[in-house]
């Protein structure tokens, strides 16, 4: 039974490839699922196969999404598309896109055909890894967050509303603090001021004392 050895390369990562060889006979779904298991991505969305020519041109469809029935003429499903009933050209050339949200896309050449297959080899395998594949949840940019389901755009002005009377009394709560300290510091000055008048009496009532202790001195003497 032939054996294809494809070339899988990222088209946005052109140093990255994997060499994949699978049972002429076996079909698209199992080429899928070998291209993932060899660049370590999760096969499980939607993606699609495009039968091309040396330009990549994109021609016949296969496909894993569910197909309606003007579709079933033109495009054929994963499961039973078997490559060898597509592939006539030696150097075929498939082009490949995977997840359509985040578009990842490959290009897909066939390199070799061998005759024969290997005993006692689970086909498909991968026999060359070039490059460090990139990882297909990896750091992105932010996107928007999920809007709730509760969520009603009608009522967003009375939410904007409540927050503004919300700032309004946390403001005015503020203001309020900052009028009792400002009054608890002039109390204290207050406070400092008597005293110190206390203390200014008292000096007064001293001087007296000693003014009449001499008077009183100064009529003895007579």
């Amino acid at each position: 039974m032939a054996i294809y050895r494809f070339r899988v390369t990222f088209e946005d990562h052109d140093d990255v490839s994997r060499d994949v060889e699978i049972r002429s006979v076996q079909s698209f779904e199992d080429l899928h699922h070998a291209i993932h298991q060899a660049i370590g991505f999760d096969g499980g969305k939607q993606a699609s196969f495009y039968m091309s020519d040396d330009y990549w041109k994109k021609g016949k469809e296969i496909t894993n999404r569910e197909l309606n029935d003007t579709e079933k003429d033109h495009v054929a499903s994963f499961r039973r598309a078997r490559l060898c009933d597509f592939i006539a050209d030696p150097h075929q050339k498939i082009y490949y896109i995977f997840d359509p949200s985040n578009e990842w896309t490959f290009r897909i050449e066939l390199i070799k055909i061998l005759s024969q297959e290997e005993i006692g080899v689970n086909y498909p395998r991968c026999t060359k890894t070039t490059g460090e594949a990139p990882k297909q949840f990896g750091i992105m940019a932010a996107g928007a967050l999920p809007i709730p389901e509760d969520f009603d755009p009608d009522n967003l002005d009375n939410l904007l509303d409540d927050d503004l009377e919300d700032e309004e009394e946390e403001s005015e709560s503020e203001e309020l603090v900052v009028a009792d300290a400002e009054e608890v510091s002039n109390m204290g000055e207050l406070d400092t001021n008597e005293e110190e008048k206390s203390g200014d009496d008292d000096e007064f009532e001293s001087a007296d004392d000693e003014m009449a202790d001499e008077d009183a001195q100064e009529n003895d003497e007579f």
